[in-house]
């Protein structure tokens, strides 16, 4: 004797309307994402440089009599006002600084701060920093590479800024060639942690810095495109495995 079947009946089927419905609710969602993956990166884009526009503004105006601002003598705010002054007075401070006076100056105005404890240290750093973000003669970081980090058998993506020099080569002078490595942390590369890693360690990569670039900040999600490195990055999805 059979028992009787206690399972819940099977749904009916989906009828045409209800398909189409749920069709047209999946396209809508898809070209909602498609939108949102597109206006993303440019909002994001206007909305910084609106930021720094702004924020620099807000600085310059401040040592420009009301008189000769664009509010009070036009009767009309105009953004990026204060970016164009302070451009105008870079060219002007970089061309007087490149004379004798202007150099001389500036040597006096540099053993005059070199007197203050506290202001001759920030001074000092900061002007280090900016030497070395706005050289021209090299570059930050030239070649991406993968080394183990934080343990053996994990591997991290870092940039190579230059080789060490100075005192921690000749601590090091042992370990053979040492590289100093920037290695950022996801998704923002701008922190990260200073390491001095023999060069033997390092598995130089192919990619250009922007590609290794993109691949930090995405998480892994964005990889350069493998078959023809002039395209654009393609999602690791599309990737064979």
């Amino acid at each position: 004797m059979t028992k009787p079947d206690d399972s819940p009946p099977a749904p009916p089927p989906a009828t045409p309307h209800v398909q189409r419905r749920r069709s047209l609710l999946g396209g809508l969602r898809t070209s909602f994402l498609t939108g949102i993956v597109v206006i993303a990166p440019i909002g994001l884009t206007l909305w910084l440089i609106w930021t720094v526009i702004t924020w620099i503004d807000s600085w310059v105006l401040l040592f420009v009599p009301a008189v000769y601002r664009p509010s009070e003598a036009l009767g009309v705010n105009i953004p990026g006002f204060g970016v164009i002054l302070f451009l105008l007075f870079a060219v002007a401070v970089g061309w007087i600084a490149k004379g004798v006076i202007g150099s001389t100056f500036i040597r006096w105005g540099e053993s005059l701060v070199g007197r203050m404890p506290v202001v001759r240290s920030v001074y000092n750093g900061v002007k280090q920093v900016a030497e070395t973000a706005l050289s021209q003669s090299e570059t930050s970081f030239d070649r991406a590479c993968m080394l183990e980090y934080p343990r053996r058998g994990i591997w991290a993506i870092g940039f190579i800024s230059t080789r060490a020099k100075g005192e921690v080569a000749a601590s090091l002078q042992g370990a053979g060639r040492i590289e100093t490595v920037f290695l950022p942390t996801t998704p923002n590369p701008t922190s990260g942690f200073l390491l001095f890693v023999p060069a033997a360690d390092l598995i130089i990569l192919d990619m250009a810095v922007e590609d290794a670039a993109k691949l930090v900040i995405s998480a892994g999600l964005v990889y350069p495109n493998p078959r023809d490195p002039s395209r654009p990055p393609v999602p690791a999805s599309d990737l064979p495995r």
